[in-house]
C-alpha cells in the first residue's frame, strides 16, 4: 500500500504528538507503512486491544510505539509507563536500542529488565516507574513473587502491555502463564488495560484474538499489513541418503594447513555435497542456514569452515544456536550484522525470531522443515531490500529403496512433505497454533506465585483470579479440588488454622530458586541402552509405549521398558525392514500438511521448484501412489506389511496409534503411514472397535503411556488432570475415533471431508519457480 505523504494528508500521522511528527521528520520518511498509519488512531486513546500483524521489518515496533508514546506525552495526567513483554533477552537489548532512539528526544526513558541488566537501573525504575518497561515473562514472574506486596505502586499509572512476536506464546505453557501474568497485573493495577500484541506469523486471527483478550476475542481490533507482496524463488534438491552399513569411510583432508587434523568421514553421504553446494553458491552474501540439529549444526559449520581455510579465505559461517554461549551467539549475530563482509549463520530456531541481523539474501532449510509457519516466519528475514526477492533452498536427503523399505520412504515422505508445505506457503496458509491445551503445569506455578506475592491466599482466591477469571477457564473445580490436595500432599503449600494456603517446606525453597519464574523447561533427554550399552540419547516429545519401535543410529529398536526418573529407555534391536528415514520424534506435522501431500502425490505435473534429482524421487513416489490405489483406498500392504493411510495429522495419527494399542493392535506412527502387525482384516476390525470408543475415557485409553510427564510441573498434578492436560496439548482423539467411525468395515464406503485430497486447480499457477543456478 503506497501512502501520501505523512507531513500533508495522512491521518494517522496528524494524530501524533509533534515531538513525534518531527523525529518521522527526521528519519527521513515520506510516509507512514499501512499497519503504522491504520494503528494511530485505534491505540492512541488507550482504549482497546489491538492485534497488529506484519511481515518482519515492515515497522510493527513503530506501528505501536509512534501513538502510544502520543498518549504518555498528551496526557496531563503522572507520567505514564508502558509494559513491553518479549520472548528473548536479545530482542529486548535489540529493541532498547530501538526505541531509546525515539524516546531519548522524547525525555521518556526506557528500561530493559532482565538477567543481565544491574540492580541500580532496576532500583531506578521500581523508584520512579513511567517510560517503557521491557521485559521477559520470566522476569515479570519474579517481579510478582520477590516484590508482590509494591506492585501496586508500580503499575498504577502503567497505561499499555505491549507483547511482541505473539505467534511464539499461542499454544504453550510459556503462554499460559503470560496469559495469567496479564490478567495478575491488570488486577495488581485496579483497572483494565488495553493489550497490543504484535507479530509477523499469524495463522488464524480469531484463535490469538482470544489470546490476547480470553472471552472476549471479538473486542480485539486486528490490524494486517498487506505491504509486503513478497516475491518468492524456490528451489528443492534432492539427494539420497545411503545406509550407514553401505557408507564407504575414506579419509578426507580439507585443509592443508593442519595435516593433523585429517578426519575419517563418509564421502558417499549426501551431506559433503550439499555442504560443497551451500559453499558455491552463498560465498559473498548474507545467509541463514537452518538444519534440523544442533549437530548437524556444528557439522555444517564446520565443513563449510574448512572450505574457507583450504581456499585461504576468511571464514564466512558462523554457527548459532541455544547450547553455544552467549558471546559466540553474539559473534555470529555481530557478523551479520556489521555489513562489512559477507556472513552466513548455521542455526536453530535461535533466529529465527525477530532479532535484528541486517539484510538476509538466501534462507536455506536442510531436510524436511518444522512447519510452514516456521518456514514463513525464516523467509521473513530474506529479500526485505526493494526489488529482492525472498530466497529459499531446501535440501531433501531420502533413503534408498530395496526390499523392505517402508511405505513412508517408497513415497519419498520427507521430499513430498517439504514441496506440501512449499505449496501451502505459496497459497498464503500456515499452521494455526494448538491453543487447547489446558497447561495445568503452569497452574501450579502460578497457584504458588499468587501465594508467594499475595503472602498467602484462600482457595476461593486462586480460583477466581487464575481459573473463574483468569487463564485456566478448562480446569474443572472438582480437579482443582483435587490439585490443592495433591499440592498439599507433595509438600508445595500448607494450609492454616484459618484456612489461609502458605508455601510448604518443598514450595517455599522451589519458589526461593530462579529457576521457578520459568514455566517450561528444555526437552529432556532419554538415554537409549541395549543389554547393558548406550546407544545415544534422543529427545522424546511423542507418546511412548512399551513395545513401540524407535529409530536411532540407522536402526530400529523396540521399547522394552521406561525408567522415567532416571530418563533412560531401555531397548532391544527390533526385527523388520530398513527404518523409514522418519524418527517418529520430529515436529508436528499439521492435518492440512498431510492433505496437502496426498494432493502432490496425486498430481501428474511436474513441479516448478526442484531439480533433476528431486524430480525423479517424486516420479518414484507417485508411481507408488498409483501402483498401491492410495488415491481411494486407507489400508494397503506392501513389502510384506500393512500400512493405515489416514492423511491426518501427527497429533491425530498419534491419537489413532494409542486407540489401535488400546485395542490391541500393534502399530507403530512412522509419519505419513501408521506400520501395522496385522493383516487388512484386522486392521479393519481393529479400526471398528476403535470407533466405538469413548473420546471423554481418558484414563482407560491412555494407561500405557509412559512419558506424560511433559511439562515443568507435571509430577505435581494428581492423575486425573494429569492425563486431562496431556491429552489436550499432545492428541487428537476425537479427529481419531472420527477417522475410525468413518473407515470402520460397515461404513468403509463412506469419506471423511476433512481428509479429501487438496487438488486444487489454482495451485499450479501460484507455485513459485526458480531461476538457474548462477
Amino acid at each position: 500500500m503506497n501512502l501520501p505523504p505523512s507531513h500533508s494528508e495522512s491521518s494517522g500521522f496528524d494524530q501524533l504528538e509533534s515531538r513525534i511528527q518531527r523525529w518521522v521528520w527526521a528519519e527521513g520518511w515520506t510516509s507512514l507503512r499501512d499497519a503504522q498509519e491504520w494503528a494511530v488512531p485505534v491505540l492512541v486513546d488507550a482504549d482497546q486491544d489491538v492485534i497488529i500483524a506484519a511481515a518482519t521489518a515492515a515497522g510493527k515496533t513503530e506501528a505501536a510505539f509512534l501513538p502510544i508514546l502520543t498518549n504518555l506525552l498528551n496526557r496531563d495526567d503522572p507520567p505514564g509507563s508502558v509494559l513491553y513483554i518479549s520472548p528473548l533477552k536479545a530482542l529486548i537489548n535489540d529493541q532498547w536500542d530501538r526505541l531509546s532512539r525515539l524516546c531519548e528526544q522524547l525525555e521518556i526513558p526506557v528500561v530493559a529488565w532482565h538477567g543481565d541488566i544491574s540492580s541500580s537501573k532496576k532500583h531506578r525504575f521500581l523508584k520512579s516507574p513511567e517510560g517503557v518497561l521491557l521485559i521477559t515473562p520470566e522476569s515479570l514472574e519474579a517481579l510478582f513473587v520477590n516484590r508482590g506486596s509494591s506492585l501496586g505502586g508500580v503499575f498504577q499509572h502503567l497505561r499499555y502491555i505491549v507483547v511482541d512476536e505473539l505467534h511464539a506464546f499461542i499454544g504453550s505453557e510459556r503462554g499460559k502463564q503470560l496469559q495469567s501474568l496479564m490478567h495478575r497485573v491488570e488486577l495488581v493495577a485496579g483497572h483494565r488495560l488495553p493489550r497490543v500484541g504484535l507479530s509477523a506469523t499469524l495463522g488464524d486471527m480469531k484463535m490469538a484474538s482470544e489470546f490476547l483478550r480470553p472471552g472476549n476475542a471479538d473486542g480485539v481490533t486486528v490490524i494486517e499489513s498487506k505491504s509486503s507482496n513478497q516475491t518468492l524463488q524456490v528451489q528443492v534438491r534432492g539427494y539420497i541418503q545411503p545406509p550407514m552399513s553401505e557408507l564407504k569411510k575414506k579419509p578426507v583432508k580439507l585443509s592443508d594447513q593442519a595435516e593433523n587434523e585429517d578426519e575419517t568421514e563418509n564421502e558417499a553421504s549426501p551431506d559433503f555435497a550439499i555442504a560443497d553446494h551451500l559453499y558455491k553458491v552463498l560465498r559473498g552474501s548474507n545467509n541463514l542456514i537452518f538444519p534440523n540439529s544442533r549437530s548437524q549444526v556444528e557439522w555444517y559449520a564446520d565443513q563449510l569452515r574448512r572450505r574457507c581455510e583450504k581456499d585461504g579465505v576468511p571464514n564466512e559461517f558462523w554457527p548459532h544456536h541455544g547450547s553455544l554461549s552467549k558471546d559466540l551467539r553474539e559473534q555470529a549475530e555481530h557478523a551479520l550484522k556489521a555489513g562489512t563482509q559477507a556472513a552466513s549463520a548455521i542455526c536453530t530456531t535461535t533466529l529465527e525470531l525477530g532479532i535484528d541481523i541486517g539484510s538476509i539474501k538466501t534462507v536455506v532449510q536442510i531436510g524436511a522443515p518444522p512447519s510452514v509457519a516456521s518456514l514463513r516466519q525464516r523467509l521473513g528475514r530474506s529479500g526485505r531490500r526493494p526489488g529482492e526477492k525472498a530466497t529459499l533452498r531446501v535440501y531433501c536427503k531420502e533413503s534408498p529403496l530395496r526390499d523392505g523399505s517402508s511405505l513412508s520412504d517408497q513415497l519419498r515422505q520427507g521430499l513430498v512433505q517439504t514441496i506440501a508445505m512449499v505449496r501451502l506457503l505459496a497459497k498464503g496458509w500456515f499452521e494455526p497454533p494448538r491453543a487447547q491445551g489446558i497447561h495445568a503445569s503452569t497452574l501450579v506455578q502460578q497457584c504458588l506465585s499468587v501465594i508467594a506475592q499475595c503472602g498467602g491466599a484462600s482457595a476461593a482466591d486462586l480460583w477466581k483470579s487464575l481459573i473463574a477469571e483468569g487463564a485456566f477457564p478448562k480446569v474443572e473445580k472438582p480437579d482443582f479440588v483435587k490439585l490443592l490436595k495433591a499440592l498439599g500432599e507433595h509438600e508445595l503449600i500448607v494450609q492454616d488454622s484459618s484456612g489461609l494456603l502458605l508455601p510448604g517446606t518443598v514450595g517455599e525453597r522451589l519458589i526461593n530458586h530462579y529457576e521457578f519464574y520459568s514455566a517450561f523447561t528444555s526437552d529432556e533427554e532419554f538415554r537409549l541402552v541395549c543389554d547393558g550399552r548406550a546407544l545415544g540419547s534422543v529427545p522424546v516429545s511423542r507418546p511412548l509405549t512399551k513395545d513401540q519401535r524407535i529409530i536411532l543410529g540407522g536402526r530400529r529398536w523396540q521399547v522394552r521398558d521406561v525408567d522415567l526418573q532416571a530418563k533412560v529407555i531401555i531397548v532391544s534391536a527390533a526385527r523388520g525392514g530398513a527404518p523409514p528415514q522418519f524418527d517418529g520424534l520430529g515436529a508436528m506435522v499439521h492435518d492440512n500438511v498431510r492433505q496437502e501431500m496426498r494432493a502432490v502425490l496425486a498430481d501428474t505435473l511436474p513441479c516448478p521448484f526442484i531439480d533433476q534429482g528431486a524430480q525423479e524421487l517424486l516420479d518414484e513416489a507417485r508411481k507408488t501412489f498409483v501402483s498401491l490405489g492410495l488415491g481411494k483406498r486407507y489400508i494397503v500392504e506392501s513389502g510384506g506389511k500393512c500400512y493405515l493411510m489416514s492423511w491426518l495429522g501427527d497429533h491425530a495419527n498419534d491419537a489413532l496409534r494409542l486407540l489401535l494399542n488400546h485395542v490391541g493392535l500393534s502399530c507403530d506412527n512412522a509419519g505419513l503411514a501408521i506400520e501395522v502387525d496385522a493383516d487388512i482384516g484386522r486392521t479393519q476390525m481393529a479400526l471398528k472397535e476403535v470407533g466405538s470408543l469413548d473420546a471423554a475415557d481418558l484414563d482407560s485409553i491412555l494407561s500405557e503411556v509412559e512419558n506424560m510427564l511433559r511439562e515443568k510441573w507435571d509430577w505435581a498434578l494428581p492423575q486425573s488432570l494429569l492425563i486431562k492436560s496431556f491429552a489436550s496439548i499432545s492428541l487428537d482423539i476425537s479427529t481419531a475415533i472420527l477417522f475410525a467411525q468413518s473407515h470402520s468395515v460397515e461404513n468403509k464406503r463412506k469419506k471423511l471431508r476433512c481428509i479429501d485430497p487438496m487438488l486444487d486447480a489454482e495451485n499450479t499457477a501460484m507455485l513459485p519457480r526458480w531461476a538457474d543456478d548462477e
